[in-house]
């Protein structure tokens, strides 16, 4: 079966689809028409990018992507601001990932069963902890991979039905910034380009190729992996994006899903709800995970499912996010305002991996070329500029 030829790169992708992509696309497609196509586009490649050094990494020191920065930051003081900021960002982070999460996967539930997304939320944390309790890795990346398929099958299928226009599709390809979006594109990026999946792809490669292969032939079965499933993952979001030129209102799940009617009649809420439960679902388990793995690196601990230290940092984001999503708010405005936080949060993130990946001592002949870097670095300076703009823009400078 093809799928078995997968690896972690679909368990990115599984991470980057979630009710964040489903709420920023939809909220561009329905404010910008198919203007911020371009966005989504580079947050594909920037992705591909930066996911290939962390996978990279990986197979090179057989380290996990915090157990790298430590090494390569031989400095204390540089060494502990380092993996202090890691330790803070990926955690919290995550946490707050945790709540769009859930809040979204259990949306999707109720716009399928009718039953109160509260009740959904705590059932879906409680399987999504005993899931990675279980310390079956093989058996988490079956699931996914079964929920990522099934959510690229929902939202390919009603991005087909909407008809989209090949002019206006190519128009969108062409960078632009329309009054007030600035916000959006941060989120689109942040929503993509996420940091806590630099340290779960780091890791799980190691799951996928072990330490016996060819380092040059598990590289390059990496470099396919990671290519064909952000790839899809990108498809996916200017699907969803596609969807939503023709809504009127994006501001809420319920609203998208009710605009998709006239394209999928009585089945859009089943279509939608079954989307959004899928996306929720595979990033509310590997939200956790990533942290889990990057922690452990932080502390020193064994980097391992089943070990007290990883368990505990799953327990508390997963917790963490449910508190959050049952004291409530607004589901989709949380949401994006996590996406645009991740946004200004990964230049950061994106600067540790590049001077590790460059590392002469860790990398061998495996570290960056000057087109890999040239790259790199332009993905950190996009970003940064557009954070920069959107804090100048908090503050009333521009």
């Amino acid at each position: 079966m093809m799928l078995r030829n997968f690896g972690p790169g679909l368990l990115v992708a599984a991470a980057f689809v979630g009710p964040g992509t489903i709420v920023t696309a939809s909220r561009a497609g329905a404010g910008y028409g198919t203007a911020l196509l371009w966005a989504v586009v580079f947050s594909a490649v920037a992705t591909a990018v930066l996911q290939e050094m962390a996978a990279r990494i990986g197979l090179v020191t057989r380290k996990g992507l915090s157990e790298a920065i430590r090494e390569s930051f031989s400095k204390p003081v540089l060494r502990f601001l380092s993996l202090g900021l890691v330790a803070v960002a990926i955690t919290l982070g995550n946490a707050a990932y945790e709540t769009g999460n859930l809040l979204g996967a259990s949306l999707g539930l109720e716009i399928l069963s009718g039953v109160s997304p509260r009740f959904w939320a705590v059932a879906i944390a409680v399987a999504a902890v005993a899931l990675l309790l279980s310390g079956a890795y093989r058996m988490i990346q079956r699931v996914l991979i079964g929920l990522v398929v099934l959510m690229s099958f929902v939202f390919l299928v009603t991005a087909i039905l909407v008809e989209p226009s090949l002019a206006e599709l190519g128009r969108g390809l062409v960078p632009s910034v329309p009054d007030g979006s600035v916000l959006t594109i941060v989120a689109l990026i942040g929503t993509t380009v996420v940091p806590y999946n630099l340290f779960l792809h780091a890791s799980t490669v190691q799951e996928k190729w072990p330490a016996d292969m060819k380092t040059d032939e598990a590289l390059e079965q990496s470099r396919l992996d990671t290519a064909l499933a952000v790839g899809l993952g990108g498809l996916v979001t200017v699907a969803i994006l596609v969807n939503a030129t023709a809504f009127d209102d994006a501001s809420s799940l319920s609203a998208i899903a009710s605009q998709l009617e006239p394209v999928l009649g009585d089945w859009a809420g089943a279509f939608f709800g079954l989307g959004l439960f899928a996306a929720g679902l595979t990033s509310s388990i590997t939200a956790p995970l990533a942290a889990g793995y990057a922690m452990s690196g932080v502390l020193g601990w064994e980097r391992d499912l089943k070990s007290p230290g990883f368990r505990a940092v799953v327990a508390f984001v997963v917790l963490t996010g449910l508190v959050l999503a049952l004291i409530g708010g607004s589901p989709t405005e949380a949401i994006v305002i996590a996406q645009a936080a991740n946004g200004l949060l990964l230049p950061l993130i994106a600067i540790f991996l590049i001077v590790v990946v460059n590392d002469r001592a860790l990398m061998g002949e495996f570290r960056n070329r000057p087109l890999q870097n040239l790259l790199g670095v332009l993905v950190v300076l996009v970003v940064t500029g557009l954070g920069l703009y959107q804090l100048l823009g908090v503050f009333g400078a521009v």
